[in-house]
């Protein structure tokens, strides 16, 4: 079978093993059983903002694997990178099932797991752009919506588990499943040969494509336009990251919605930011990456502005304002695999966005906390969605900020 036939296969394989990893986005699920089993059986008294810290962690550690991991996935090829990475996810998912702490948790799931998670979503995604040079935005789309589909698919099936037996049976179950799904799928992986083109296309027709210059992560990092990108980043998943991670107390404090309600206005945000990273993929291959970035931040501050004057009772108006939220962003979780590669080049792609994905540990350690804070000094949420919105405005900020170094170095 040639490569043209071939990568097909292998984004389906890619798309398995990220529908797997993309379980980090259900977290609020798992926090909102696992505090309960704290109180409960253990006569703690943890509440689902103590736990954050947990989600908080897993996410700010990803960037270390993205970047070790992308070296060795450029040089020996994904199979090997991604299976050590989905054992270790898995893993930490499973040893989660027997915390008895916040402390057990932060390490199984937070360290143990947020290293894995980190090392085989890096791979995974820069395989299947490399595959697809004439396609970037569409499979950057396609390869981070499975990821997001993976809070649309768990939640409700989790809050069914945990109702016949508990939490921690859920993480143990959860955790088997996926390294057994990762495994099988690994063995379908491959290394793109460099210099990949499908026939019949060439790099001149690729949209959107500012500079085919291939750079390293040390050259990556002497020019002006990858830190406006690395801050654009941040600025445009701080608000997915910073609703995500208690979307689902969030959902019963400031709504009044009872926890299976809960549970579905997650799998809603999820839909909405699987779909907001095809769309916007598919988007930028036609109107360019940084114009769709651009429309996304705006759309971001539109949902947070709903959210914030959203109350008690307020069920449609709150699922527009998260469903806004979770398009902007999946925009910018779509984008931004081909947004790195055309801007500095495929080839080190693995590493260099490895690099990039710092922006979004950034946003992935102060979304959360901002929201756990402000809930413990106001009351309520409002205040964070204000915040978050103020970061949805500076966002737009750096994409004419990018234009103006971005037509420098060209």
């Amino acid at each position: 079978m040639n490569l043209d036939k071939k990568r097909w296969i292998i984004l389906l394989a890619g798309c398995f093993i990220n529908l797997c990893l993309g379980s980090i986005y259900a977290w609020s699920v798992f926090s909102d059983a696992m505090a309960n089993f704290f109180n409960s059986s253990l006569g703690m008294n943890v509440t689902t903002g103590d736990l954050a810290i947990v989600y908080t962690i897993a996410n700010s550690v990803g960037p270390i694997t993205m970047i070790s991991g992308g070296w060795f996935n450029d040089k020996i090829g994904p199979k090997k990178v991604i299976l050590v990475g989905g054992i270790m996810w898995g893993l930490g998912m499973f040893l989660s099932g027997f915390a008895t702490s916040i402390g057990f948790l932060i390490l199984a799931y937070g360290i143990i797991g947020g290293l894995g998670l980190g090392m085989a979503y890096g791979s995974t995604i820069s395989t299947c752009v490399k595959f697809f040079p004439d396609k970037r935005g569409l499979i950057g789309g396609i390869t981070t919506a499975v990821y997001g589909l993976s809070s649309v698919i768990l939640p409700p099936i989790v809050t069914k588990v945990v109702a016949s037996t508990d939490a921690t049976f859920a993480f143990k179950a959860v955790g088997i499943v996926f390294m057994v799904l990762i495994a099988v799928s690994c063995l379908f992986l491959e290394q793109c040969p460099e210099g990949y083109k499908p026939a019949g296309w060439e790099p001149a027709a690729a949209a959107g494509a500012s500079n085919l210059v291939n750079k390293d992560w040390k050259e990556m990092l002497k020019t002006p336009v990858f830190y406006v990108m690395l801050l654009l980043l941040t600025c445009g998943a701080f608000s997915g990251m910073m609703v995500i991670s208690q979307a689902s107390p969030v959902a019963q404090q400031m709504v009044g919605m009872t926890p299976a309600a809960a549970a579905i206005a997650v799998s809603v945000l999820a839909l909405f930011n699987a779909f907001g990273r095809i769309v916007a993929g598919t988007l930028s291959d036609k109107i360019g990456r940084i114009n769709t970035l651009a429309l996304a931040c705006v759309l971001g501050a539109t949902g947070l502005a709903c959210l914030y004057f959203t109350g008690q009772g307020a069920t449609s108006q709150f699922y527009f304002g998260l469903s806004i939220v979770g398009i902007s962003f999946g925009s910018f979780m779509g984008v931004y695999p081909g947004f790195t590669a055309d801007q500095f080049g495929p080839k080190n792609n693995s590493v260099n966005y490895g690099i990039m994905f710092i922006g979004f540990a950034l946003a992935g350690y102060f979304g959360p906390q901002i929201m756990r804070n402000t809930l413990n000094t106001t009351g309520t949420y409002q205040k964070a969605f204000l915040i978050a919105c103020v970061f949805s405005v500076v966002g737009v900020v750096f994409t004419f900020l990018y234009r103006v170094f971005a037509k420098k170095e060209n």
